[in-house]
């Protein structure tokens, strides 16, 4: 092969692919005077090839591995007695849905999987279907069948918060790093990275946020205007230089152009919308910290926060430097319409209960509301009333406590809030956590929304989200990388499912490790900006720029360490590293979203039921089995919360009462470390549910239960708690009726009256399922970690430019799993899964 430069060799066809293509198969020719010989032989093995990958397919066990030089090769794995099912449509000129009749063009299904890496957004080939006879046919054979198929329920019509805004989009964060690693790439690099953000072949971002003043993700602390005592804020640079010179600016007008380029249509009704948050105000603002010498006036630093509140004179209606932090964000905003960026919203403050070691600002809750309302409320009213505020913009533990106060019509702040914003972190040091707590709260603040009778244009948006630390190319785990991948997935379809209405990542594009962070608070983006692996780098060109101090806090980067080859072949596109930029797995997993719900959409119902027919038949436990299946639990882990979901016979729904009488449970984090957790013995004050625990006795967290038969009732137990012999394991249903998942789709655990009917269970001991027949009328239930491994989004994007409904199916087991999708009662499609993947069916 021709090197090409600094030596790489070309991977197949280096034309560029096309986004979610599979790229030109015919990249080899034969010699015309080979010969009658060789073309046969060429015959015989590629129709060898094809009889092999058939069979393959049909026992739903094969994988397409692709090796170094970019070809690919069928793989036989190990057999099970679950057989893969084909892609097959059912047609119907009698479906009862509007949705459904109202389209022509057909049902089309795309793939993201573990197991092909490299071959993201792929199309899967189905059949159709329309003989109403093999309906029928199909429909007896899954009451018959021995192996799970899941039954994924949904309703087009069942819109799920019909008087709520809809979906406004989702987007990323433009901050000072950012927008440094983007102008570190070439020009055919920084095109790439807008297009593959913004546009339409690639995620078509439509939200965004950045930082007013200096963040962590800054090189350094800064502020517009540094004069200490200039009250009336005439010192502050209206032309925002610093903000332009690192390009911040430049970059939110790109992602304006490419957004109104590609979505014509969505521009006069949404277009791109970005919000501004603030991390500090100026040091000469803030009350001294304990880190200040004694007697100091004012904080000597941005960084950290004085408490209750970090204005030097509290936020009353008299406080000189309230008033002037408020009219800061007045000059801010105009500084950037100036320049051509018109902001949507800005939030109060940046994880205002938290005062961090890097730029902060605290506030209670009360100090909040008394700022907002003697200050910014009345200050944007006057200068900018189109802009909306959000209140709260920190994490899901206390975002109900915050609206039931500010909210409430009573309190001076409340006319002048729009919305919510919540981040997905948890609260502790756990990173494996964040995206994993609080979905019964967006649950609960969608509820008090409703009973607080607050304005029905609320918007309830997801304003910050990353994983940390460092990045999945520095880690160099592809299985870590995709785990991250998931877990984004997850939280994005479980927060819409609740009402939320957007969902905004951290940092658009970081370095190799993740920063810069002038706090060392390496976190992780969908894209990565790594100019060194560019084609047209120079030899020596270093792999960390000037902007970057970290060095290599978590040791060397793995990625570096990867020919372009390995990286294409983990899907990571070569066509983008010789560019100098790294495409992540969580960019195209969340690309199966973000594509296609596009800004109009709304939340349909969908819940992934049990299985059909045999009620010993799980989805991923087939008839005679008695071991969990779906692969190692990892969610096994204190912290997690424990909810109630339709039975799918997975190691999440296994429990076992141990010889001291706690129910545990067991599997491996992320990183391959086994984990153990047992049920807590009282609900979490923040989360009001039952979570995970520590299973050590010592430390009397863990509930002690005792199994005892219900008088009268054959099969049903009370799970009674040792702890206190009067109260029972009991169903806690959600607040708005669980969304669009329905009252089974995740509602609580706790412990209550063993009077009630919904302290009654099951408890299979030989199989570990704990089930509950609470919600009756609609099917059983089983005791969940978290949640379960086959999760499910239904969307009406009649309304929007793309097609007239989406289900999105993620699996991540470590098992395939069969499914078929109905529609109000009628099967639409058959198919199944891969382990760890994702797919995007679309109806037209």
């Amino acid at each position: 092969k021709m090197k090409s430069k600094q030596g790489y060799e070309p991977i197949g066809d280096e034309r560029p692919l096309e986004l979610g293509g599979r790229g030109d198969s015919s990249s080899s020719h034969n010699d015309d005077n080979n010969g009658d010989a060789t073309t046969k032989s060429t015959l015989m093995m590629g129709a060898a090839a094809v009889i092999l990958a058939t069979l393959a397919f049909l026992i739903g066990r094969s994988t397409i591995t692709p090796t170094p030089g970019g070809e690919e090769t069928a793989i036989l794995p190990n057999l099970n007695n679950v057989p893969t099912r084909i892609c097959e449509i059912y047609s119907s000129s009698h479906t009862s849905s509007k949705l459904l009749k109202s389209g022509s063009g057909g049902i089309q299904m795309i793939q993201t999987s573990f197991a092909e890496p490299s071959k993201q957004w792929s199309e899967v080939a189905c059949v159709n279907v329309k003989n109403r006879r093999n309906l029928q046919e199909q429909d007896e054979d899954l009451q018959q069948q021995e192996y799970g198929t899941a039954q994924i329920n949904i309703d087009f019509d069942k819109v799920a918060f019909p008087d709520r805004p809809p979906i406004l989009g989702f987007g990323g964060a433009f901050t000072e790093a950012a927008a440094l690693n983007f102008n570190s790439l070439s020009q055919q690099g920084q095109d790439a990275v807008i297009e593959l953000l913004f546009g339409k072949s690639g995620l078509g971002y439509t939200l965004g946020r950045t930082h007013i003043n200096s963040c962590d993700f800054s090189v350094e602390s800064y502020s517009h205007d540094d004069t200490d005592g200039d009250f009336t804020l005439d010192d502050f640079d209206t032309e925002v230089t610093h903000d332009l010179e690192s390009g911040m600016v430049d970059m939110m007008l790109l992602a304006q152009k490419s957004v109104d380029e590609s979505f014509p249509k969505e521009v006069d009704e949404y277009g791109m919308r970005i919000i501004a948050s603030p991390w500090s105000p100026p040091s000469w603002m803030k009350a001294p910290t304990s880190d200040d010498v004694e007697g100091a006036l004012h904080a000597e630093l941005m960084t950290g926060s004085a408490l209750p509140v970090c204005l030097r004179d509290g936020v009353g209606e008299d406080s000189k430097y309230a008033a002037s932090w408020a009219l800061f964000f007045d000059k801010f905003i105009t500084a950037y319409a100036n320049h051509g960026v018109k902001f949507y919203g800005l939030t109060v403050q940046n994880e205002p209960e938290f005062p961090a070691p890097w730029d902060a600002c605290a506030y209670d809750v009360s100090h909040e509301g008394d700022f907002i309302a003697n200050h910014l409320g009345p200050q944007l009213e006057k200068s900018h009333p189109d802009v909306k505020l959000l209140f709260f913009d920190h994490n899901k533990d206390h975002m109900v406590k915050w609206a039931n106060e500010l909210l409430a019509k009573d309190h001076p702040a409340s006319k002048y809030i729009d919305g919510t914003a919540v981040h997905w972190y948890a609260g502790g040091m756990d990173r494996l956590l964040d995206g994993a707590q609080g979905n019964p709260n967006m649950h609960r603040m969608v509820s008090e929304l409703d009973v607080m009778d607050v304005r029905k244009d609320h918007v309830l948006l997801g304003s910050e989200a990353c994983h940390c630390p460092t990045t999945g190319y520095a880690g160099g785990d592809l299985s870590i990388a995709w785990a991250r991948a998931m877990r984004n997935v997850h939280t994005i379809l479980a927060d819409l499912a609740a009402g939320s209405n957007g969902f905004i990542e951290w940092n658009l594009i970081l370095d190799s490790i993740g920063g810069p962070n002038h706090l060392g608070n390496l976190c992780d983006s969908p894209v990565l900006a790594v100019p060194h692996r560019a084609l047209d780098a120079e030899k020596d060109f270093p792999a960390q720029l000037g902007f970057e101090h970290a060095g290599h806090p978590f040791g060397e980067v793995h990625g570096d360490n990867k020919t372009r080859e390995e990286l294409n072949a983990e899907g990571s596109p070569a066509k983008y590293l010789d560019l100098g930029v790294v495409v992540q797995p969580m960019y195209y997993y969340v690309g199966h979203i973000t594509r296609f719900i596009r800004p109009g959409s709304r939340a349909v119902h969908g819940l992934v039921g049990a299985s059909a027919g045999d009620p010993e038949v799980r989805t991923f436990r087939p008839k005679g089995q008695r071991v969990a299946g779906g692969g190692i639990n990892d969610l096994a882990r204190n912290g997690i919360e424990v909810t109630l979901w339709p039975c799918e016979g997975s190691t999440r729904q296994e429990w076992l009462l141990n010889e001291q009488k706690q129910l545990q449970v067991f599997g491996h984090d992320w990183l391959g470390a086994p984990t153990t957790s047992c049920l807590a013995q009282k609900p979490d004050k923040d989360f009001d549910g039952l979570l995970l625990t520590t299973c050590n006795i010592a430390e009397n967290k863990s509930g002690l239960f005792e199994v005892v038969p219900v008088e009268g009732k054959q099969s049903k137990v009370h799970i009674v708690s040792s702890n206190n012999k009067k109260s029972c394991l009991v169903v806690q249903p959600l607040r708005n009726n669980g969304g669009a998942y329905g009252p089974r789709g995740g509602a609580q655990v706790n412990v209550g009256s063993c009077d009630h009917p919904w302290a009654e269970w099951g408890f299979d001991s030989s199989t570990g399922e704990i089930t509950s027949s609470a919600f009756d009328a609609l099917g059983e239930v089983c005791l969940t970690t978290g949640w379960p491994f086959l999760q499910v989004g239904a969307f009406d994007t009649s309304a929007t430019t793309a097609a007239n409904g989406a289900v999105i199916v993620t699996n991540e087991a470590g098992e395939h799993a069969n499914y078929v999708i109905k529609n109000r009662g009628e099967t639409v499609l058959a198919a199944s899964i891969p382990p760890k993947s994702i797919q995007t069916i679309t109806f037209n």
